[in-house]
């Protein structure tokens, strides 16, 4: 069984940063895909960005340039830095990992980007 909870989320201005972490139960961690997803309102969930068990790293073009996502295995930490935040990034960020074929995701947190 695989437990992500994530944590950091709340309300920033627009430029401003933001921090969030998501901490992972098991022995898992350090050989699997980490990732980020976020779902705005009325909007179709996303991948922010990944991270590999190696440390490679992919990012969704909106948000290139802006966040950083990195991990420590030894914590069974991801993290996911947020910085130069628009508004148009509010939504509810999700932690995600596949093990054995299935799917799974941490509760989200919500970041709220004001104007």
């Amino acid at each position: 069984q695989v437990q992500l909870v994530e944590s950091g989320g709340g309300v920033v201005q627009a430029g401003g940063s933001l921090g969030l972490s998501c901490a992972a139960s098991g022995t898992f961690f350090s050989i699997n895909t980490m990732a980020w997803y976020r779902q705005a309102p009325g909007k179709q969930r996303e991948l922010v960005a990944a991270i590999t068990s190696g440390g490679s790293t992919n990012y969704a073009d909106s948000v290139k340039g802006r966040f950083t996502i990195s991990r420590d295995n030894a914590k069974n930490t991801v993290y996911l830095q947020m910085n130069s935040l628009k508004p148009e990034d509010t939504a509810v960020y999700y932690c995600w990992t596949l093990l054995l074929g299935a799917n799974y995701w941490g509760k989200g947190t919500l970041v709220t980007v004001s104007s």
